[in-house]
């Protein structure tokens, strides 16, 4: 029994700022200290405030520390783990309690209080390569549960009293899907897993998986069993080497269990899953472009119907779910349909994982109640806009979402509340944007996305996403008409209903939501031939104030091209067909005398 657990974080951000030098450090120290007996150190997945990385927790105290360096190391091991003495200048200073030698509680901090997690209740907690500790916190019961307890049917009503809705795009009822495919007939079945996590911005599944790997393979076996599969297959994308690596200790450690394989729980039910690696295609998120891709062919999309419950992988009957809803599923087994429903709002249960991040406080995982609002998300959370600057917008769903303006943050968010406001909830990536986000810019950047990862089977994405970029690089290059707004409005309308697949048929979102709150900066581009947030280069020039120029030169000395000119000590003037509009006068200056229109 150990007296201290350093719980460190493993997830890809932490990772990529040296936590794994901190663990092997952490080691070394304990070592020298004569402490392995008494202090265990637990690699674990993401605590959620990525921001604040490295991150390290030391119990029993509950002591968060926060943005840890490998040289810190050592006077942790010294002052807390052996003196007993919390090491206050790294503590994250929210759990600080002032004029004493106590600490809070992470629940009593603002990122955390108003949090809900559910899928990763066990992200930060639990060792995700021992399958050990995942026991210890109830995991596989659920299993066990449905395999001695329940028939398939009673599983797949359970699922749809629950209300869980499908986590990664629309909101697909999950118990509804479920049902379809146990109906149809087969020698064959299978259940896959979406982990093809492409979104700009968004890592929830990638978090999920590295942190708790054994709640998907649980919750996959349970709906092997409820529809009468006996094969499952994982699609991660090979950029997330973590996740893979965890994904197949994990199933190497069920198979060793007996968790998975041939009769599990001596139920005479048998089931294995596989990984299958993605090389990064955003249209393999598709669900039939994804199995298309498992089965060794190109990722494209086929149409639908006939639909996967029917004629899915192989052409047998499948189902696909999400990383984040399939981690719901052992709760929902375990806790019952009433406990998950209880959370969230009346068509949108439970709660969502999302990846906050943009220009905010606090970027990071966070999981919140169904119908909280944006303002609650970004402000009480997220800790609000730093610098100084306002909320504009936010960008939910990705490439296939919109923008919710400043105006709408109010507005609880669900999966009907986001499309009636012209977004959507998709995976759950969410970026924030303040005034210095040119909208019209944004939307140009989620259409460069889609342009070039169109698979390009069907003609209406492949040239109609094409011919609205060169709308919008028309607009913010200060060559736009006011008939090319026109032009992609009907544009889009007509990807939304031609497109073969919902890469194509959500593209024009981003747009169709800008144009919408945001027509004022796109009318500004065309007819005065200026971004009114300053973003977009070929609209945007330097000057110098007047009255504030002190001469110094500064702005000069550093201009690239010597387009600044003047004399010391009086006020300088820049040469707008000269200057390349690299800043970097703006950023020399000392006295705020250079400014953008």
């Amino acid at each position: 029994m150990y007296r201290s657990n350093v719980l460190v974080c493993g997830g890809t951000g932490c990772t990529s700022s040296n936590s794994e030098l901190i663990i092997d450090k952490l080691k070394e120290e304990i070592a020298a200290q004569g402490l392995e007996k008494e202090v265990n150190v637990i690699r674990t997945g993401c605590f959620g405030l990525c921001a604040l990385g490295p991150i390290m927790i030391i119990y029993p105290e509950g002591a968060f520390y926060s943005m840890v360096k490998p040289e810190d190391v050592p006077e942790i091991v010294e002052e807390h783990l052996l003196k007993g003495r919390i090491v206050k200048r790294l503590l994250y200073q929210e759990t600080v309690v002032e004029n004493s030698d106590a600490i809070k509680s992470l629940n009593h901090t603002p990122f955390y209080e108003k949090q809900n997690r559910v899928a990763l209740r066990n992200c930060g907690v639990i060792n995700p390569e021992d399958i050990d500790e995942y026991i210890a916190v109830d995991g596989y019961q659920a299993l066990g549960k449905a395999l001695t307890e329940m028939t398939p049917e009673q599983v797949i009503d359970v699922m749809k009293k629950s209300g869980l809705r499908g986590r990664g795009g629309a909101g697909f009822p999950t118990g509804l899907k479920w049902s379809f495919a146990a109906q149809n007939q087969a020698d064959q079945k299978y259940v896959c897993c979406n982990a093809d996590e492409g979104d700009p911005g968004a890592f929830m599944d990638r978090s999920i998986l590295e942190g708790d790997p054994h709640a998907v393979l649980e919750a996959m076996t349970i709906a092997g069993y409820a529809i009468g599969a006996s094969q499952g297959y994982i699609y991660v994308r090979a950029e997330y080497p973590i996740a893979v690596k965890r994904l197949q200790i994990a199933i190497d450690q069920a198979k060793e269990y007996g968790l998975m394989g041939d009769n599990i729980f001596d139920s005479g039910f048998n089931f294995n899953i596989e990984l299958r690696l993605g090389a990064g295609a955003f249209v393999c998120g598709e669900e039939t472009a994804l199995m298309t891709s498992i089965e060794g062919k190109r990722g494209e999309p086929r149409p639908r119907p006939p639909f996967p419950a029917l004629k899915g992988l192989f052409g047998k009957p499948t189902i696909l779910n999400n990383v984040e809803t399939w981690a719901n599923i052992p709760q929902i087994i375990l806790k019952g349909a009433d406990w998950f429903s209880s959370m969230g709002t009346e068509k949108s249960k439970g709660t969502k994982v999302f990846a906050l991040g943009g220009k905010i406080e606090h970027t990071g995982l966070v999981e919140v109640p169904m119908g909280t609002t944006l303002r609650e998300i970004v402000e009480e959370i997220g800790g609000g806009v730093p610098g100084g600057h306002t909320f504009k917008a936010a960008q939910t769903g990705g490439p296939s979402g919109g923008c919710i303006p400043a105006s709408q943050m109010d507005v609880p968010i669900d999966y009907d509340n986001l499309i009636a406001i012209g977004s959507m909830m998709g995976s759950g990536g969410l970026i924030v944007m303040d005034d210095t986000t040119c909208m019209v810019d944004i939307a140009k950047f989620f259409l460069e996305f889609t342009v070039d990862e169109s698979c390009g089977k069907c003609t209406p994405c492949r040239v109609g996403t094409r011919r609205l970029l060169e709308l919008l690089n028309k607009i913010t290059s200060g060559n736009g008409t006011l008939e090319d707004i026109d032009k992609m409005e009907e544009l889009c309308e007509y990807l939304k209903e031609n497109a073969l697949c919902a890469l194509g048929q959500t593209a024009p979102n981003p747009v169709l939501s800008t144009l919408h709150y945001f027509r004022d900066e796109y009318i500004a581009h065309v007819t005065e031939k200026r971004c009114p947030a300053g973003a977009c280069k070929a609209l945007t020039n330097y000057h110098i104030i007047e009255d504030k120029c002190k001469g110094c030169t500064l702005c000069a000395r550093n201009c690239p091209v010597g387009a600044i000119t003047g004399t010391v000590k009086k006020p300088h003037v820049i040469d707008t067909v000269k200057c390349i509009k690299c800043g970097a006068c703006m950023e020399k200056c000392k006295f705020n005398a250079i400014v953008k229109r």
